[in-house]
């Protein structure tokens, strides 16, 4: 029988050369079909890599939903700041224009 790594203490980097956290993920139905479009977009890549492309992509996401947030919550805070031109300013203006 196969041994089984998740009963043993810090299975992850008991034999490799690394410090960091590795993480296990099971290839669920919809980590599947995550893991088949990314592979669309990047062929020839292994589905492990394809699965840290999503996890990364996914982040550079959710930093730009975050960025975007950040950018409308400015500009609601200074709408209604500034006068706006009162009514008739166009045709005022172009009144003014030689025809």
């Amino acid at each position: 029988m196969d041994e089984v790594y998740h009963f043993l203490p810090r299975w992850y980097s008991r034999l490799m050369p690394t410090e960091r956290k590795r993480y296990q993920i099971t290839e669920t139905d919809e980590i599947a079909r995550a893991i088949d479009a990314a592979a669309a977009l990047w062929p020839g890549e292994s589905r492990a890599k394809l699965a840290v492309r999503l996890i990364v992509t996914g982040a550079n996401s959710l930093n730009q939903t975050a960025l975007a947030s950040e950018r409308l919550a400015a500009i609601d805070r200074i709408i209604g700041s500034y006068p706006g031109y009162p009514k008739g300013y166009l045709a005022d203006l172009r009144s003014e224009w030689p025809e």
